[in-house]
């Protein structure tokens, strides 16, 4: 199982855009839609859906939170696993930028043979890379961070702390900005000509419980957007004492904490997640995943005996 799933926020439209995703990308599909009645939001679609074999959660709960480029979806495309790459990326390209915003152009730069950065119609970020087929593999999908800040050098920080926090962990490629040279502009209206901060973090990517990631650093000169809760992700738990320590860990900002959410340092939402709960939404009645929703509602920190008891009746 997937220890952690990136969760995307959507106003009305989680099943639509699962749907749109699973037709472009191979081995996907939609695996599970439930309603989940008499929340803040309302009913609430929850839609659970692979792409290219890789997890991902998505809810329907109102239109609270925005997609931004701080969390993307980079998308590889290795010539070396696959004849085709170079066809599929271009397909893959007109597909999402159809009705979204280009933030990079799909061309040649300096760090790959194809590239392009393009926000879809229901504003969710995508990276798209033709791989050096000489480097080291990397999976198709990798959740991508650009952590802005005033002096915009946090992502090296940022990514040590995680590499801290959760197992199988490893930190792969490390590439920072010279001197003087302009950083990602993943927000065109910002584009000022300026440059990121010498020795800043132009990419790196790591793995947390085996899982890869990749991170940037960004200038809030350069790009006006921060984390929010439109992307956050979930870490599924087997124990309460395993639920206690990423809660211990990783919660920094009390007043994001409900129904298992809370922020980091770094304003990234986590949620943490009894992977018994899962299994209750899943297979549970009608009845039951009320039950489970009641008791799930008032919590900061999941309590896994609680929900227990509920889905049971007690």
């Amino acid at each position: 199982m997937q220890k952690i799933i990136p969760h995307l926020w959507y106003d009305k439209e989680a099943k639509e855009a699962a749907e749109f995703y699973t037709s472009l990308f191979p081995d996907s599909k939609i695996t599970n839609v439930k309603t989940i009645r008499d929340t803040p939001s309302g009913d609430c679609d929850i839609v659970s859906f692979k792409l290219w074999g890789y997890s991902f959660i998505a809810i329907s709960a109102g239109p609270f939170f925005k997609f931004n480029p701080s969390i993307s979806l980079m998308v590889n495309f290795d010539p070396s696993q696959d004849t085709e790459a170079r066809k599929r990326i271009g397909e893959l390209w007109d597909k999402l930028s159809d009705g979204g915003n280009v933030r990079m152009e799909f061309q040649k730069y300096p760090f790959a043979e194809k590239y392009g950065w393009v926000s879809d119609k229901y504003g969710l970020d995508w990276q798209l890379i033709l791989t050096n087929p000489e480097g080291e593999r990397r999976p198709p999908i990798i959740p991508s961070l650009l952590f802005v800040t005033d002096i915009g050098d946090k992502a090296e920080e940022a990514t040590n702390f995680y590499l801290s926090v959760f197992k199988n962990t490893k930190r792969g490629q490390i590439a920072r900005y010279p001197a003087g040279m302009p950083a990602h502009n993943a927000s065109r209206s910002d584009a000022g000509g300026e440059s990121n901060k010498e020795g800043a973090i132009m990419l790196t990517d790591f793995q947390l419980e085996g899982q890869w990631f990749a991170a940037m650093d960004g200038s809030s000169a350069m790009h006006k957007f921060v984390f929010n809760e439109a992307v956050s992700f979930i870490v599924h738990c087997d124990t309460q004492e395993e639920i206690d320590y990423y809660w211990e860990k990783l919660s920094a900002v009390p007043k994001s904490e409900q129904c298992g959410w809370l922020k980091d340092k770094y304003g990234v939402s986590w949620q943490i997640v009894p992977s018994a709960m899962d299994e209750m939404m899943q297979n549970g009645t009608p009845e039951q995943i009320n039950r489970v929703t009641q008791a799930f509602l008032p919590m900061k920190k999941f309590d896994i005996a609680k929900l227990r008891e509920a889905y049971e009746g007690k």
